[in-house]
């Protein structure tokens, strides 16, 4: 019966210490009451029955029943919780991610655009109530995915995303400004692009400054990356016969004077990952800068339970003078 069940006044519970005063009572209140008679043999009497000895039976069931009314004053009840949550400042996203040669330099493991769409794909997961688009860029730009609150979509396109699919460099700007075209129209209280690169701008027909200006006059936020280690890294340098890359050691080149500036001027930061677990950190880090405000409404429902306690001491009352009335009636 007490299963589940938590109660709206406990303080009545304190009551139950009169039940041990009220054993106490009868005890000596029965005392009193007993007459005493001395003989010199009880050999003449018959046995009296069990029944006179069951007597204090009625007073164990007005206890039980004082009890169950406790019970009942302390209101016990089940609750029942339902939650439902909405999304009270949603954050837009777009990923611009670098897809030239240099993105499958082995400084990174097994190289910087597999490490990148592991790491990317983890924080896509982390964020369920924003929506996230993706933009690829090498020697230009496109847009791979436009920003959709539905995330398998977007899991499926990052997983799409290779090399080759593009002319080779780095059009920095042109994948800043796509992105921006991307967000210009949203609505989303918070606007925010995380553009990756890991060279410097050598291609494409819109500078970063200007693409960064643009992100300024539509309140978007860019937080920019940097990746690859520091000195040399294992890079595709030329072709083999059958098409695969060369691969030999060449110098990390990253523009981050640019990459500062164009965080700086949008309110956002630049960071360096150097190697897969720093970049992990860094999508971590920017993951706990941008949080989503969720409202969370509960809604409770109570289900009073008290009513069968007091039907309880009722017909334990009710036993009690029925049996007192009749069987127990002579002794009384």
């Amino acid at each position: 019966m007490l299963d589940n069940i938590s109660f709206a006044n406990p303080e009545f519970f304190w009551l139950l210490l009169l039940l041990p005063l009220a054993i106490l009572w009868y005890f000596f209140k029965r005392r009193e009451l007993t007459a005493s008679l001395k003989i010199s043999s009880i050999k003449g009497f018959s046995n009296s029955g069990l029944l006179p000895k069951l007597k204090p039976l009625l007073f164990v069931f007005r206890l039980l029943a004082l009890a169950a009314i406790i019970v009942a004053m302390a209101r016990p009840q089940t609750e029942d919780i339902s939650t439902r949550t909405k999304t009270t400042k949603g954050i837009d996203i777009v990923m611009a991610i670098d897809v030239s040669s240099s993105m499958l330099a082995r400084d990174l493991k097994p190289n910087r655009l597999s490490a990148l769409k592991e790491v990317a794909a983890d924080f896509i997961k982390e964020r369920p109530n924003d929506r996230i688009g993706l933009v690829a860029y090498a020697g230009e730009a496109y847009t791979k995915t436009p920003i959709t609150s539905d995330k398998s979509i977007v899991l499926n396109a990052l997983r799409e995303i290779t090399y080759g699919q593009l002319n080779d460099g780095t059009a920095i700007g042109m994948g800043l400004a796509t992105s921006v075209n991307r967000l210009k129209e949203s609505k989303a209280i918070s606007k925010i692009i995380i553009l990756l690169t890991d060279g410097v701008n050598n291609s494409g027909f819109i500078e970063p400054q200007t693409a960064a200006d643009l992100a300024v006059e539509y309140g978007i936020k860019t937080y920019t990356i940097g990746l690859g280690t520091n000195g040399n890294a294992l890079s595709p340098i030329a072709y083999n016969a059958d098409g695969s890359f060369r691969y030999g050691m060449r110098q990390v080149e990253i523009d981050e004077e640019l990459l500062q500036d164009i965080a700086k001027a949008t309110g956002g930061q630049y960071f360096r990952a150097t190697d897969n677990e720093k970049l992990e950190a860094i999508y971590e880090e920017i993951n706990k800068l941008e949080k989503t405000e969720i409202e969370e409404f509960k809604y409770y429902k109570y289900d009073e339970k008290f009513r069968s306690w007091v039907f309880l001491a009722g017909a334990l009352l009710l036993f009690e003078w029925l049996l007192r009335n009749t069987l127990f009636r002579s002794f009384i």
